[in-house]
Parts: C-alpha cells; structure tokens; sequence
C-alpha cells in the first residue's frame, strides 16, 4: 500500500498533509537554503514556503509549488511553525545516511533501484512535524519538534521598485565565482544600461578582478536596465546562494532603488518541475559610477 493511500491514526485532525513519490525533489530545495539549522515553513493552497535567515541582512526563500505533490492539503487559511531545518533533512535523507556500512548493504540489497516516498503531517500548534517515508517497503516514521515561528524580515522588495534586471543562464555565474577571487570581502556588482552594462568584480588577495558580460552576450536571457548602479555585497552572505546556484539552470539578478539584491534561482527537479529558490541581501557599501 502507497503511502498516499495509507490510512494515518488521526488523519482528520491534520491541518497539513502533502506526499511525494521521490522525497529528493523537496530534500534538493532545502539543501539549498540550508545554511543555518532553522527555518520557517509557511504553507497555503499554492504550496511550501521555507525560509532561513542570517544576521538580519540575508534572508532565503524556497518555494515548492502544490502541484509539485502527489497530493497537498492545507485545512487552514495558513499554516506557519519554526523547525530544526538540520533535522529534517536528516530525516528526509534517512534511508541513505546511516553511518553503517553494513546497514547501508543490506538497505541497498532491499531498496534497490527504488525511490524514497513520503507522507508529510502536521496537526497544529504544539504538535510535531510527522514524516512516514517510505523506499522498497522499508517504512520509517520520524517526528520532529516544532516551534513558534519569530517574526521574519521583511525586505520589502517590491517589483515596483526594482531598477534593474538580468536573467542569465546559471553556468553564466558558476563562471564567474570560479574565476573570481573568494578572497576578497565583497562582490562588486555593475548593472547599467551602457558598458560595462554587466561587471562583477572582486577585491582579493591576488588583487582587483573584473569580469563583464555583454548585454547580448549569449548566457544573457533577458536585459531591463535602466540606470547605472553599483553595489557591494559581502561575499559571506552570499556564499551559500552557491548551493542554489549549483542546482539551478537560470538566475534572475535584481536590485531595486536601495541597493538590495534579489537572486532568484529557477530549479528543474528529477521529474522535470519546476521550483524557486529565491536569496534576498542587503548592500554592504553603496558607491557612485564616478569611484570605479
């Protein structure tokens, strides 16, 4: 019996309830906002929101659409809580992450060729999150504490304020954080409607390094610039969008009038959806064209 048909003790009385035939497709988006050990999962009738913050100036979002379950009901208008982020990709990886030779064996042999499922539940406030997973007949329940969620940040990064637009081709900027030095404290980010239309530049050890793409360059989809703009952001912050970055095929990159920045990853999971992972960061130091 699939665990999308399976009946639950108490299944009335969940007010969340989503499954998956391949829990990798939600386990791959979470890893990529997993830089801190918790996050605020927010779910309606469209679908999950998870987010992480840090230090008040980054702030990660995943969203996984509803269509992208098997099935997703929310009984409520919304439903929010605070988890372990840590703990629940150890659960959700469980049946590959044992320290075990011997069991990892014996659970290939068992599981061979087949794919992870889950049933996901929650039944309110003061309850835990209830994982049933499931891979070649082998069920695991796991149940994890949740908590109150705190107030999250609001960057309050309206479309209608965004100055600045590029959609790029994400092997585009796996390039340049290859080729540029990590050593430096910030990334330096020019977008303007005339050259160099695309740097980015940082300020390492090794010394300055630049990197520009034309606006016609073929890795570039899409270019809304309308003013020049130039920006630093610490290379701390956004380092772990990195994790996103590996996984996605496009980036949109967007600032608005204050200097914040907006990457939005697009996502294809191993079933061919799609899904947004979308990492928010606050301008280190502002500087005018004239001091470049």
């Amino acid at each position: 019996m699939s665990l999308s048909t399976q009946p639950e003790t108490g299944e009335d009385q969940n007010i969340l309830v989503a499954t998956l035939d391949n829990v990798r497709n939600l386990s791959n988006i979470l890893k990529a906002i997993h830089f801190k050990d918790h996050a605020t999962c927010f779910a309606t009738t469209n679908g999950l929101k998870v987010t992480v913050e840090n230090a008040k100036c980054l702030q990660a979002n995943a969203f996984i659409q509803a269509g992208i379950f098997q099935e997703f009901v929310v009984q409520e208008e919304s439903v929010m809580f605070k988890i372990n982020l840590s703990i629940l990709l150890d659960c959700l990886t469980i049946f590959g992450a044992s320290s075990s030779p011997g069991y990892r064996r014996l659970l290939s042999l068992l599981t061979s060729g087949t794919q992870t499922a889950l049933r996901l539940c929650y039944q309110g406030y003061g309850y835990p999150l209830t994982l049933f997973l499931e891979e070649g007949g082998v069920l695991t329940v796991c149940k994890i504490r949740t908590q109150e969620p705190e107030e999250l940040l609001d960057f309050d990064f309206c479309s209608t304020n965004v100055v600045n637009k590029i959609i790029l081709q994400s092997e585009g900027l796996r390039e340049a954080f290859s080729e540029l030095d990590m050593t430096s404290d910030v990334l330096q980010i020019i977008m303007s409607p005339d050259k160099p239309y695309f740097r980015l530049s940082t300020f390492g050890n090794a010394g300055s390094a630049h990197l520009d793409y034309p606006k016609d360059s073929d890795l570039i989809e899409a270019f809304h610039c309308n003013e020049t703009q130039t920006n630093r952001y610490k290379i701390s912050l956004l380092k772990p969008s990195t994790k996103a970055l590996a996984l996605s095929c496009k980036v949109s990159i967007r600032t608005d009038n204050r200097g914040f920045l907006s990457l939005q990853y697009m996502i294809r999971n191993e079933d061919g959806q799609i899904c947004f992972v979308e990492y928010y960061c606050s301008p280190d130091e502002d500087i005018t064209a004239a001091e470049i």
